[in-house]
């Protein structure tokens, strides 16, 4: 299950995320310790400026020394350049780090994800998913790019700063600063109420991701029962709340940024006032003003993105805080198996099996039948009798609760997972291609499988033919899930699949129940080549399909009814033969 952990949403910075997100730039150290520097020289470097100008103008200005003004403007722009190389570097290197780590967190985000037992998926929307590994993902490139080293900068910048200001003149620095409680203030109630706004466009992001992605995948569903209208209104209220979220955050933004410059302008207009005085008095000069004046712009513009700065932090936090859940889940299937199933010769055995995917809702009960190597076992019954757990099981696609499992008479728990599914090979009815070539589909992009012995593959399964009369023969692309393809001819590439990974194990779950008459004559070829001396487990619905088969248990309830081979379950007159003879009875009133 998925561990409840404390939500980052209250805390200004959660350090123990912050230390996980850092571990990933162990290895670019040097790019740490570059922006790191650049934002502390920075720090210090940005009070060059005003104290140059307030000297200009007291020293040279003052005096009609244009030639010294000259020089001093000069080491100004020399000073400026200076900063803008360091800026340069401290946002292009910070951004850098960022995207290097970011892209081996994304790599041990997607391993994580891949090795997640299936039941994890029955669970979580697909379009969540997507959004932890693409738009969280991003978030957290943020905290490098415009947010940790950012707020460092700025923290150091401002407390340079205000300390110089009281060493020149403690007076103007009061008049200056008098607004400060004000703004800091406005922006603890701004960080708040945004940081509340970000999260909550976050959630609508991923609301929106999975509502997307879920029915465009079924598209067809939606047009075939004219549910269009339906569906779009859904998709408008979801983008409302989304658009309702994002307008939240730019209110708060509305109020915060004219609040800071009224602020601004009032310390500027305090600060004149006061110190119009003191140069009246002699106690101040024109270019500590000038000085000041940059100080109070300096002071207000960090402080301002500040707020913003850490809002940016925190939603890499919330986005960090999300991966991290995901990283950390134990919805996983242990692999503590040690033994490899490099020469395993096929055999299976169930030993009193109970199985439940929920608590003790058992799907199946004391199930115990054996096969032997080379034996091909036909598993019937009706819909959620059992038959595909059966399946999900002997791959441990899903655990077993009670009994035993073995492969060869060893437990399958004590085989490598990887090990086993390698020989093992599943032929499933809804088959899935990727948006690739036909030849990668077949291979997996396995580089020790070549063209030839693919093609030789398909030719002993019967689509050969088929391939070479598509335009690019097995460079096909058959685009995303295969829609360029029929559903026989998607079952026909599944089946040169499972040949040439040559499994010891071949397990077919209702490989032609929704397929024509045409396609099912050249996948019970198919079957009959891919089962000679291969252990094979095949879930049927049709019962013409099976009748081959060594032996044929019948499920119902969870429970093996009855077991043997087709003329002797029929002899036995009881569910199979009722089975049998319906389907008997509907093939002959569709020849009819």
């Amino acid at each position: 299950m998925v561990e409840k952990k404390k939500s980052v949403t209250g805390d200004a910075v959660h350090f123990g995320l912050l230390k996980k997100v850092f571990t990933y730039t162990t290895v670019y150290k040097k790019y740490f310790y570059i922006a790191a520097a650049c934002a502390i020289v920075l720090a210090f470097l940005s009070i060059v400026r005003p104290l140059l100008i307030q000297y200009a103008i007291d020293k040279y200005v003052m005096a009609a020394n244009e030639k010294m003004l000259l020089i001093l403007v000069l080491f100004m722009t020399g000073v400026l350049l200076i900063e803008v190389i360091l800026q340069f570097f401290e946002s292009y290197v910070s951004s850098m780090l960022g995207q290097f780590a970011i892209k081996d967190l994304r790599v041990s985000l997607y391993k994580r994800v891949v090795n997640l037992r299936l039941k994890f998926y029955d669970n979580t929307p697909i379009g969540v998913l997507v959004t932890r590994i693409v738009s969280d993902m991003e978030t957290i490139a943020d905290i490098f790019s415009q947010g940790f080293f950012t707020i460092i900068g700025d923290i150091l910048k401002l407390s340079t700063i205000v300390v110089l200001m009281f060493v020149m003149n403690v007076k103007l620095a009061l008049a200056s600063l008098a607004t400060i409680p004000l703004l800091l203030v406005f922006t603890y109630f701004f960080k708040n109420a945004v940081k509340a706004a970000f999260h909550d466009v976050r959630t609508q992001i991923a609301k929106l991701n999975a509502f997307v992605q879920e029915h465009i995948t079924g598209m067809n569903i939606v047009q075939v029962f004219g549910r269009e209208k339906v569906e779009l209104e859904k998709f408008k209220e979801i983008n409302s709340k989304h658009r309702d979220a994002n307008i939240r955050s730019v209110w708060h933004y509305s109020l915060f940024f004219p609040a800071v410059e009224i602020l601004s302008s009032i310390s500027i207009a305090l600060l004149i006032w006061i110190a119009g005085k003191e140069v009246l008095k002699g106690q101040a000069t024109l270019g500590q003003i000038s000085a000041f004046i940059f100080f109070i712009n300096m002071v207000f513009r960090p402080i301002r993105q500040l707020a913003d700065n850490f809002n940016t932090l925190q939603m890499g936090m919330v986005g960090s805080e999300r991966v991290f859940n995901l990283l950390e889940t134990t919805e996983d299937i242990i692999d503590n198996g040690i033994l490899k199933a490099d020469d395993i010769k096929g055999k299976v055995e169930f030993k009193n099996v109970w199985f439940a995917y929920n608590n003790e809702d058992w799907v199946l009960k004391n199930i115990s039948f054996h096969v032997q190597s080379g034996q091909t076992v036909a598993l019937v019954g009706a819909t959620g009798a059992g038959k595909s757990s059966i399946v999900n099981l002997v791959n441990r696609f899903y655990e077993y609760n009670k009994g035993e499992i073995l492969v060869d008479d060893i437990n399958v728990r004590d085989y490598n997972l990887h090990s086993l599914r390698t020989h093992t090979g599943l032929v499933l009815q809804d088959v899935f291609l990727f948006s690739d070539t036909i030849a990668n589909n077949i291979s997996l992009n396995d580089p020790k499988i070549t063209r030839a012995q693919i093609i030789e593959a398909s030719k002993a399964v019967g689509a050969h033919e088929f391939i070479m009369r598509l335009p690019d023969n097995y460079d096909y692309n058959v685009m995303e899930r295969g829609a360029m393809l029929s559903v026989g001819q998607r079952q026909l590439i599944a089946f040169i699949r499972a040949y040439v990974f040559n499994p010891a194990i071949l397990i077919l779950d209702e490989a032609t129940s929704s397929i024509d008459t045409e396609s099912e004559i050249l996948i019970q070829k198919a079957i009959d080549k891919l089962t000679v001396n291969r252990t094979s487990i095949i879930v049927a619905h049709r019962l013409a399909t099976i009748q081959k088969a060594d032996i044929i248990l019948v499920f119902e309830k969870g429970e093996i009814v009855e077991r043997g081979s087709h003329q002797q379950l029929l002899e036995q007159n009881g569910y199979y033969k009722r089975l049998f003879d319906l389907q008997f009875k509907e093939q002959n009133k569709q020849v009819a």
